[in-house]
């Protein structure tokens, strides 16, 4: 597996954050050579830099995965200084807590309350789609359109546990990550023709800066009664760190998975093998 990623290109949106900047590491490691992509390009240019002090080629770009033009000029780039990309990792995503409702269940009494799913704004659930749906979409058009020339390539989308088995509180970024799972295997049918492979690992539950608001105090850090919730059905008991997802990630763009396209792939500790009893 290491020797299949030697000298490969691979682009990652949303490069700067905790997952992200995970798995770049991990692809520098294995002999890839990353581009880093994030609308926070000084995130981007901190992973960077560790990935150099491991002898690791890397840059980081500002990108903003929502507009084309940014991703058409950090595809110029790196085709310029590398010639090639091997392997797009769909990495930018995330909810927002004006998409989100503070209650798990509606009741009547609380139907205009702050928070309630009947007060939730347009604009903030617009943002958790686009952040994930289209900001997968765009990046698959620019990075996915080199591959198909040259005849091969790799995708990775991320999902998400809330596409498999919606989440309480987070109509839109459910939604959103059932639309990306459904996308994975639209563009897999699409692209297999052009010798390109496209899947999806579909994470439980991470602590990210995200997802901290919920699962965890604010003031004390404590864990919330969702964490525990979580974590109650959670077979293996506990939040997976970022070294979980290497795994699953490298074999599925390693040409050992050569005959493995359009799957979404859990990595959740068992969250959705358990029925809750």
């Amino acid at each position: 597996m290491s020797d299949s990623l030697s000298g490969k290109v691979a682009v990652i949106t949303g490069a700067g954050g905790v997952l992200g900047g995970s798995l770049a590491k991990a692809l520098a490691a294995k002999g890839a050579r990353v581009a880093l992509l994030d609308l926070k390009v000084e995130a981007a240019r901190r992973v960077v830099s560790e990935i150099e002090k491991e002898n690791g080629e890397a840059i980081a770009l500002a990108c903003n995965v929502l507009e084309k033009d940014t991703l058409l000029a950090a595809r110029e780039t790196i085709l310029t200084r590398w010639q090639r990309i091997d392997m797009l990792l769909n990495g930018a995503g995330g909810n927002h807590p004006s998409a989100t409702t503070t209650g798990e269940r509606a009741t009547p009494e609380a139907l205009e309350a702050e928070g309630s799913f009947f007060r939730l704004e347009p604009d903030g659930i617009r943002f958790v789609f686009d952040l994930n749906c289209l900001g997968t979409m765009l990046p698959s058009q620019v990075f996915a359109q080199p591959m198909a020339k040259a005849g091969s390539g790799v995708i990775l989308n991320i999902s998400s546990m809330a596409a498999l088995r919606p989440l309480t509180k987070t109509p839109a970024y459910s939604a959103a990550k059932a639309a990306v799972s459904n996308f994975t295997q639209w563009l897999a049918v699409h692209l297999a023709p052009c010798g390109i492979r496209v899947n999806a690992i579909a994470p439980g539950f991470f602590l990210t800066e995200q997802n901290h608001y919920l699962l965890t105090d604010r003031e004390t850090g404590a864990i919330t009664q969702r964490g525990k919730a979580i974590l109650s059905h959670t077979p293996q008991a506990r939040y997976g760190v970022e070294d979980d997802l290497h795994g699953a990630v490298l074999w599925l763009i390693s040409d050992e998975a050569r005959f493995v396209t359009g799957v979404v792939l859990p990595v959740d500790g068992g969250f959705s093998a358990f029925g809750g009893v």
